[in-house]
């Protein structure tokens, strides 16, 4: 009988508490799916693995906690790869598909293409700092694609 009366006067002191966390209106509503819904989904300028070609545009600025997909479009013009250990350890991948094959790792260092192709990521940003992928052995600013997780 302690129990139950122990029982219920939490409850009954956990109930407002409750109430109130469902108020919160800076409280994001994902729906069923969590971080995963598509209203916390982002489409990422794709990078570009080409011969004497910038990676991308500009840097990207992610914010932690959003789901986020980009591509990679290799032309072909040269065996290129892509590294980044340090960003695939501060994301966590969902799924990586090729030709319609998807592939759902526990981790990542890099991906490499020897011919002409394309390569989807999905992913959480995770941990925020400043991380890179880059062309290994490259030096110059365009084979690097700086990345800010805030």
């Amino acid at each position: 009988m302690f129990k139950l009366v122990t029982l219920a006067a939490a409850f009954s002191l956990a109930l407002p508490l409750m109430a109130q966390a469902d108020d919160d209106d800076d409280a994001p509503n994902f729906g069923l799916a969590g971080i995963l819904s598509a209203s916390n989904k982002e489409d990422l300028p794709p990078i570009t693995l080409s011969a004497g070609m910038p990676l991308a545009d500009a840097p990207w600025t992610l914010k932690s906690g959003t789901y986020y997909e980009f591509e990679i479009q290799a032309d072909g013009s040269q065996e290129l790869a892509l590294i980044g250990p340090e960003f695939f350890r501060a994301i966590w991948i969902d799924e990586i598909v090729i030709e319609g094959l998807e592939i759902r790792p526990l981790g990542l260092d890099s991906v490499e293409f020897d011919e002409a192709g394309e390569m989807e990521i999905g992913f959480v940003a995770l941990k925020p700092g400043q991380y890179y992928l880059k062309v290994p052995g490259s030096t110059g600013e365009t084979q690097r694609l700086e990345i800010t997780i805030q």
